[in-house]
């Protein structure tokens, strides 16, 4: 089906974020027995439930809206899921992977925080409303990870991976 629509789009881009989100459920398990820091492996673990709740949203909106999700492979999670995990093979365990964790951790988010905000914008020109609220709710929680990951790589592993 091509896209044509604003609604074909918001489905389209909704299809895609779930595909996104369902890898990140595979990943952080990945990323928190990698990281030697036990905050960042606990932060890692506390998104993974996050998420879970999110994908519950995605399909909580989906039922609400009547909305059939398409088969779509998120192309985009996938690099920066591979780039973590490039970096967990290639990086000795330890503050230096601790950190770049966080880095590729934020990549995702970020990358999160962008397909949510436009999502947001194409429900309220669809006059989603309920799918304002439940994607609103998703997007706090993407910010408010970014936002700890921040604190956590300034407050404890930058002076780790410095050797201070």
């Amino acid at each position: 089906m091509t896209t044509k629509t604003v609604k074909d789009l918001f489905i389209h881009s909704l299809s895609d974020i779930y595909s996104a989100e369902k890898q990140m459920t595979k990943s952080l398990p990945q990323m928190a027995r990698a990281a030697t820091n036990e905050e960042l492996s606990a932060a890692f673990m506390t998104h993974l439930e996050e998420t879970q709740g999110q994908i519950e949203r995605i399909d909580q909106l989906v039922e609400g809206a009547g909305i059939r999700l398409k088969r779509v492979k998120c192309v985009a999670m996938e690099g920066l899921v591979e780039e973590g995990r490039e970096e967990i093979e290639e990086i000795e365990r330890g503050p230096v992977l601790d950190t770049a964790l966080i880095a590729a951790a934020q990549k995702a988010e970020h990358y999160e925080i962008a397909s949510y905000g436009s999502l947001i914008a194409l429900a309220k020109q669809l006059g989603e409303n309920d799918a304002v609220r439940l994607l609103g709710e998703t997007l706090k929680e993407e910010k408010a990870t970014d936002e700890k990951l921040s604190l956590l790589a300034e407050q404890k592993l930058a002076a780790e991976a410095l050797g201070k």
